[in-house]
Order: C-alpha cells, then structure tokens, then sequence
C-alpha cells in the first residue's frame, strides 16, 4: 500500500489510545504509591476505563451522527488529549480516575468512526488494508508505547507519561484527513440486522479467546515456564511484535476474503492455545507459540472489523463503533473465563485450553454464519 498521510494520523491516533489504555497496567506500583492508593484500587483505573469504552463507544456515536468525520475525529483526538492532559495533572486518586473516564469516551468512537474512514481513503480491493494500517498503532503501541511510558513513569513520574501521551493526541489533532457526516437514523436501524448481530458477537467470542489467556500471561510464564523477569519482558515484547505481524497479514488476508482470512487464523489461534498448554513448560517452546499466538490474535482484528463494515455497509459507523466494544466485551469475558478456571482448581495450563475452546467456538460460529443466506440491506 502506498504511502497516505491520513492513514498515518488515524495510526498516530491508534497509537495515542493503545498507550493510553495499557500503561497504566505498568505504571499501577507507582500510581499506587504516590496516591497511596493499595494496588487493587489503582487496578480500578484500568476496570474504569474498559467501562468508558463500552458506554462511551454507541453514545458518542450516535450523538455525533450528523457531524462531518473529520470535524468527529478531531473532537475525539480532544477528548483524547484533555483526558491526558486531566490525568497529567490529577492531584488525587479520585480525580485520576474522572481524567480516565472522560480520556476513555473516545476510545470505541475513535477506532469504529476511523475504521470507515480508513476503508474510504483507498480503492475497494484495499480497504481491509487500510483498517490493519490504523491498527498498526495500536500494536506499534504494544511493542515500544507502553513500556517506555512505564520507563518514564518510573524515571521522571507517572504525570510525566500521561503529559507525553497527551501531545501524541495534539499531533494527531492537526493532520486527521477529512471525511462525509452519516445518518443517525440509519446507524440504529442496521443494529436490528442480523448479520450484524452475528458479526458482533463473533467478534466477542473470538477476541475473547485471546484475552483468556494474556490476562494471565505473566503467571504462566512465571509459574510454569519458570522465567526469570527479564525474559517475561521480553515474551511480551515478542508477543507484540506478532500481534504487528498479525495485522498485516490479517489486513492482506481480509482483502482476499474476510471468511477464508478469519477461518485460518481462528483455526491457527485454537491449536496454538492447545498446543500451548504444554508448550509452556520451557522458555523456548513457550517463545515460540507465544510468537505464533500474536500473529493469529491479530490476524483477526481486521476481518473481524471488515465483517461488522460490511454488514453494515449503508450506515457502518455505529456499528464499527459497537464491534470496538464488542472487542472490550470480548476482553473481560475472556478474563472471568480464565479466572474461573484458576479460581476452580484446574491450574494455569487449563487457561490456555479454556482460550483454544473459546476460539474453536467462534470458528464453530462462523462456519454456521457463513452457511446461512446473506441478508440484503434494509432500505433507508
């Protein structure tokens, strides 16, 4: 794909949210101490900001259906920038926690609004393409964001992190690339369809399986595959850098076939999970599926959001929104299913068994879906 400016702010963008949403998970001992806060409570910051995303994602939606794209973005790149800005100046535990709130609201608006742009900004055949470039942020953010905002929270101060991803904001503000408004109306009304619902909720299910294990990455590595701190920084980082590779395969993939990409990926992700189980057991297998892991994890995101856009293809920009969410959704599902799995006895390397079920079971539903007669549009 060839070089485009408003793909890179809507990656800068991507970018700016990634980190904002993942390092407070490595800022949370400093957070804690200097608020004097216990580190349960500072946990509440992140379990905040998920909620954000959810209610924040189909509101600002739908109450901005008539503003031009850009005109949206740009205020949602300021509501991105001010929550920073809050948190960077936040006195108290409370306060921290309104700056992460409102910085929250974006989020789901963002990525489902600039998913649609992004697809508009080049020919058909490119379009899946051009959602992984977006994306690219968000894994970039993964690999280099996140811990060196955690670095520079430990060496300079956590307001001094929040500042610095308050000015990713401020640049991505000047360079978002122009867009048409959409009909508020027409948004609700795709909701009812039901190869929405569907692609909705195969993006739950298949996400979740992801999050059913990384939530509980660093005790498996720590407890079963016996790694020393170094090497679970480094089995994180090598995470990231297959959720980058992902995606771009993903994106070529979809504009292939958005079925055939998330059946292979799907299929790769269930038997690596079930591999992993006991691959987990030595540094080096582990390293392995854990690589192999992140690139199919990623693999995913974006058929699974060119299946909601196509769905939706009349009035697609609640509706991306709501997959955002349905990815959030996904994420907390996949945490309290491998919770559950601890808290019964079964042991960490039951985790990743309950994470391969869970993608098996999106692969299961979207072999049914695609079996079923495509729905036509609804009229406006």
């Amino acid at each position: 794909m060839k070089f485009n400016l408003g793909l890179l702010a809507l990656a800068v963008g991507a970018f700016g949210i990634g980190v904002t949403e993942f390092a407070p998970m490595g800022m949370l001992p400093v957070i804690a101490g200097d608020l004097h806060v216990s580190i349960p409570a500072a946990g509440l910051l992140v379990s905040a900001y998920a909620m954000g995303v959810l209610i924040g994602a189909p509101l600002m939606t739908l109450t901005t259906g008539r503003i031009d794209r850009r005109t949206l973005l740009i205020a949602l790149m300021g509501i991105f920038t001010l929550g920073n800005a809050l948190s960077a100046a936040a006195g108290g535990y409370w306060m921290l926690m309104a700056a992460r709130v409102v910085t929250s609201f974006n989020h789901g608006a963002f990525f489902g609004v600039g998913s649609v742009v992004a697809a508009n900004l080049v020919p058909p055949d490119k379009r899946a393409g051009a959602v992984a470039a977006m994306f690219t942020g968000l894994t970039v953010a993964t690999i280099g964001g996140v811990p060196a905002a955690t670095w520079v929270s430990e060496a300079v101060g956590w307001r001094t992190a929040f500042a610095g991803i308050a000015g990713v904001g401020a640049i991505a503000m000047l360079s978002l690339p122009a867009a048409e408004g959409g009909d508020m109306r027409a948004e609700l009304r795709v909701l009812t369809r039901g190869p929405v619902v569907m692609a909705l909720a195969l993006t739950t299910i298949g996400f979740g399986g992801v999050f059913t294990v990384f939530t509980y990455i660093v005790p498996i590595l720590r407890d079963v595959t016996h790694a020393s701190t170094g090497c679970v920084t480094a089995m994180l980082m090598l995470f990231g850098v297959g959720a980058t590779i992902g995606n771009g395969i993903g994106g070529r993939l979809a504009d292939r076939s958005v079925d055939r990409a998330l059946t292979t990926m799907l299929a790769i992700m269930a038997l690596t999970l079930l591999a992993f189980t006991v691959l987990m057991q030595w540094p080096v297998t582990a390293a392995i599926a854990i690589l192999v892991w992140g690139i199919a994890s990623f693999a995913i995101v974006p058929p699974l959001q060119m299946r909601v856009m196509d769905a939706a293809s009349d009035a697609p920009n609640l509706a991306s929104a709501m997959n955002i969410g349905a990815f959030n959704l996904g994420n907390a599902i996949g945490a309290a299913l491998g919770g559950g799995v601890i808290g019964a006895g079964f042991g960490l390397p039951a985790v990743s068994l309950a994470g391969a079920m869970m993608a098996s079971v999106a692969l299961v539903m979207l072999l049914a879906f695609r079996r079923q007669p495509s729905a036509k549009a609804c009229p406006a």
